[in-house]
């Protein structure tokens, strides 16, 4: 796994960022309006070789890898670079490919930094005008008519209509000029195809680069700016919006990389992901921009703020395609009519999403084994995601092998594994099917406890959790404090050697399989609410506790349990008194990152997909109906997103690098895309998704169930949308 930049491409990205922050401030960006193009940041572009960086090295080029070239065009974006840096890329890069002495003259000449070559995005047909991204200052144009490619160069210079975001369009009307053709390539239709699919890419991340820096920029506004009395910043209203607005901005960053991987993996899919990064990039630029528009307030709508120019760019360059929603259902024929397209190659590709090989792992081999060995299907609740599927003799039969924790030291059970035999062997959890939710939780406390337990307690009960033969509940949430954990009242007073433990807790799901409960309790009502707990880990044994069943519309039971003058040996207590606020912001920091529903997004697209085989919609197969393939690729494009979110998170652990909240980040992302997404997916199918069952669309009924309450688990997304704000875009505290 590897999901930071490369070593290798850091001082790419350095040194653009340097460049477009010193040669395309907004003030050039305006200087070279309406039109859209500053001919002296082209000329210093040109002398950079910067155009000619996807050209081979044979055809003269640098032979960067695309995967660099998105780096690069993320940089413009975020500068709002006035020149046609992604056609000329592209068009260069087809020249070099497809060869010849025309190609290699007009290579030459474009050296000049005053020749200008732009690439028409729609094959051409005479006299049907198009509109060309830089085509209004190109001395040449890029064209694709029939199975032959050409350079048309126009007789006079294209007409430039005032546009909505510059880029120097110019309409184009292909059979005017003069055409010179380049060879005869046979391939010369695959070429161009795979240079628009290169061209999306590019594009793609210059909307990256320019979401997020316009994001960035309504954060730095809503901080300063007062009204009321405080900072805007302070306001969900302004705050939430762009905390869920860079979340998506990194989404088109993972789905682009994604991509990337997929094209040199060869995979199946590449075609579809490239689309919908597209797509996403379009959709993320929009409405990233509008919120921090918004932002501005009226200032915001006037010439003088630079939000504007960003504002009207991320409306316009993808759209000099045409619609980006057309290329959702160009995904679907990609993923679900095998519709063959002409990619490029991307060159090296050093990032890897990496799932775990579970097929040449040996702890992914003893795991499954050993499941083989216990579940019996009939018996056994497999494919669900509750407390309710638990079984002991699965449990403590994986626990008795080593494999509940096996990254775990031997010590205390585990196996020592390294942390990709540890991915492999869990991965083969969701192979078999098997939730086995106290794991999860047992894991939390236990890895609280292996941080702030005292030896004592971790000698008492982490090798118990291990063998399975114990384990832990979260008994966090009070029926007055909802999300607020910290406004915890379940009291523990301090009594000998003991601590007396008086409350209520509510949603304790699988308290009644647990052994023990990791309870959040007030030490220290006197104080700020957050500095005045301490958490226990509480024997569910002890006298004084009830448990009280209480039963969800999902099909599930949580709890409610009571404590009165519970008894707690302080042997029990984790962490300073008072100190539990440092306990807990561990512990959601992992509850948060460790979000899986991603794989439920992908059981109903693939239950639904299965369905349709013999379905009909408006006259139609249901799997060519344009309907069916964009939402099919929505949720696809989700469902790759929350993956890569939850997939950034694990790598900053592994990587131990800075972590700018990206466990909150992929579980906001995680929870509305499952819940966006299996609604539009009963709509989708409807009626029949209506009807409840375990297998076929009662897949999607009970996944939309499921997913309704995956936004409050572990911190409602409010309160991690806050967290967002304040700690990765620097915006003020906006909770009291």
């Amino acid at each position: 796994m590897l999901l930071s930049l490369p070593e290798d491409s850091q001082p790419v990205k350095d040194m653009f960022e340097r460049f477009f922050a010193a040669e395309s401030p907004t003030t050039r960006v305006r200087a070279a309006e309406p039109l859209g193009f500053d001919p002296a940041l082209w000329r210093d572009l040109v002398a950079l070789d910067a155009p000619f960086m996807r050209l081979s090295a044979e055809a003269g080029g640098g032979g960067m890898s695309l995967f660099d070239a998105t780096v690069m065009m993320e940089q413009a974006g975020r500068r709002l670079a006035a020149a046609p840096l992604a056609e000329s890329l592209v068009a260069l890069r087809i020249l070099g490919e497809v060869g010849g002495e025309a190609a290699r003259e007009w290579i030459e000449k474009l050296r000049d930094g005053k020749t200008m070559l732009s690439l028409a995005l729609k094959p051409v047909t005479d006299g049907k005008p198009q509109l060309v991204p830089g085509g209004a200052v190109a001395h040449g144009i890029l064209v694709l008519d029939g199975e032959q490619l050409f350079i048309e160069t126009p007789e006079t210079a294209l007409d430039a209509p005032l546009t909505l975001g510059g880029n120097a369009l110019g309409t184009f009307k292909p059979g005017q000029g003069k055409r010179i053709p380049l060879g005869t390539n046979a391939d010369a239709a695959a070429i161009y195809a795979a240079g628009i699919e290169e061209w999306k890419l590019l594009t793609a991340a210059a909307l990256g680069g320019l979401a997020d820096e316009a994001i960035k920029m309504a954060a730095a506004y809503a901080t300063e700016r007062v009204a009321f009395g405080q900072p805007i910043g302070t306001y969900q209203g302004i705050s939430h919006p762009l905390a869920n607005d860079i979340i998506d901005a990194d989404g088109i960053k993972l789905l682009l990389w994604r991509a990337l991987r997929d094209l040199s993996d060869g995979k199946p899919e590449a075609g579809a992901v490239i689309s919908e990064v597209f797509w996403w990039a379009a959709r993320t630029a929009n409405i990233s921009v509008a919120h921090a528009l918004h932002t501005f307030g009226g200032y915001g709508l006037t010439n003088e703020y630079d939000i504007q120019l960003y504002h009207r760019r991320a409306k316009s360059w993808a759209q000099a395609y045409g619609n980006p929603e057309a290329e959702l259902t160009r995904a679907g024929r990609r993923l679900y009519q095998n519709e063959a397209a002409s990619l490029p190659d991307p060159g090296l590709v050093e990032i890897d999403f990496a799932a775990p090989d579970t097929s040449n792992n040996a702890l992914a081999e003893e795991t499954r084994a050993v499941f083989a060995s216990v579940i019996d299907p009939a018996r056994h609740r497999l494919g669900e995601h509750n407390f309710e599927s638990f079984s002991w003799d699965v449990h403590q039969a994986l626990g008795k092998a080593g494999l509940l924790f096996p990254q775990w030291p031997v010590k205390w059970g585990g196996r020592d594994a390294d942390e990709e035999s540890a991915r492999a062997a869990n991965a083969v959890w969701h192979e078999v099917g098997w939730a086995g939710s106290p794991r999860g939780t047992t894991g939390l406390a236990a890895n609280m406890i292996m941080k702030f337990g005292t030896p004592a307690l971790q000698d008492e009960v982490l090798l118990s959790f291990a063998q399975g033969k114990a384990t832990v509940c979260l008994g966090y949430t009070e029926p007055s404090g909802g999300s607020d954990v910290f406004a915890a009242k379940t009291r523990a007073v301090r009594d000998g050697d003991d601590w007396i433990i008086n409350g209520q807790k509510m949603f304790t799901s699988g308290a009644e399989w647990a052994s023990y409960v990791l309870l959040l309790t007030r030490t220290n009502p006197d104080v700020p609410k957050h500095k005045g707990l301490t958490v226990f880990l509480v024997p569910l044994n002890l006298p004084g506790i009830e448990i009280h069943p209480v039963h969800t519309f999902m099909d599930e039971r949580t709890n409610a349990t009571f404590y009165a003058d519970v008894r707690v040996p302080d042997r029990y207590r984790i962490g300073e008194v008072d100190g539990g606020i440092k306990c807990m912001s561990a512990s959601l920091s992992e509850e948060q990152g460790g979000s899986t529903y991603h794989y439920q997004i992908h059981e109903m697209l693939d239950a639904i997909t299965c369905w349709a085989a013999t379905e009909e919609r408006d006259g139609m197969p249901f799997m060519q109906h344009p309907g069916t393939l964009t939402s099919l690729a929505k949720a696809h494009a989700a469902a790759l997103i929350s993956e890569g979110l939850c997939a950034r998170a694990l790598w900053t652990r592994i990587a131990r690098e800075p972590d700018q909240v990206y466990g909150p980040a992929s579980k906001i992302f995680s929870t509305q895309a499952f819940i966006d997404y299996s609604a539009e997916l009963v709509d989708l199918a409807a009626p029949h998704s209506l009807i409840r069952g375990k297998t076929g669309l009662g897949v999607v009924e009970k996944g939309y169930r499921h997913s309704t309450a995956t936004s409050i688990y572990a911190g409602a997304s409010e309160v991690l949308r806050s967290m967002i704000a304040e700690r990765r875009l620097g915006m003020p505290r906006s909770r009291a």
